[in-house]
């Protein structure tokens, strides 16, 4: 009555290893995710903290990752059972108290505040005109240093006024 249907997995992911990888937020992760470029396909590495985990182990589970690439924030949002993820990697594993860590990103930008607080406003530029602007204040400001005196100078004015007080009285 009753036909045997063999199940068979349509997906190249390993459905299973996935859902044993028990991805977590606070979670520091490393996706190779293969990127296609002019017919070819490659592996790009992308490293960061997980800030989110949702709909647990369904189809459609996602992660949330944020890097931090030359200076600038940066979130993906990977699905777990991706074609193109062809490997996760969980590099370190942090406890954390919340199951979203959203407020890392207000969190980041305050530090970044503060760190721009403490720095000081530096004009430096590279080109010759610079380098010419530079000997120029140099030799205006060498004349200015040789009309003052040196210490030993005022150490003699100072030892001559003092023997000629002391001649007067």
């Amino acid at each position: 009555m009753g036909a045997a249907i063999a199940l068979k997995s349509v997906s190249p992911v390993k459905v299973e290893d996935r859902k044993k990888l028990d991805i977590r937020a606070g979670d520091v992760v490393r996706i190779h995710q293969k990127i296609k470029e002019k017919g070819k396909t490659r592996l790009q590495v992308f490293e960061g903290l997980v800030l989110a985990r949702k709909h647990g182990t369904e189809a459609g589970a996602t992660f949330t990752v944020r890097a931090v690439l030359q200076g600038i924030g940066v979130e993906k949002i990977f699905p777990l059972y991706s074609p193109m993820i062809d490997k996760i990697e969980i590099v370190r594993r942090s406890k954390v108290r919340r199951a979203k860590l959203y407020y890392i990103r207000d969190k980041v930008a305050r530090e970044q505040r503060r760190q721009l607080r403490k720095m000081t406003q530096v004009s430096v530029s590279s080109t010759s005109d610079a380098d010419d602007q530079a000997e120029a204040a140099a030799a205006e400001t060498a004349p200015i240093e040789a009309a003052q005196p040196t210490a030993e100078e005022l150490k003699a004015e100072v030892t001559s006024e003092s023997e000629g007080a002391t001649e007067a009285t």
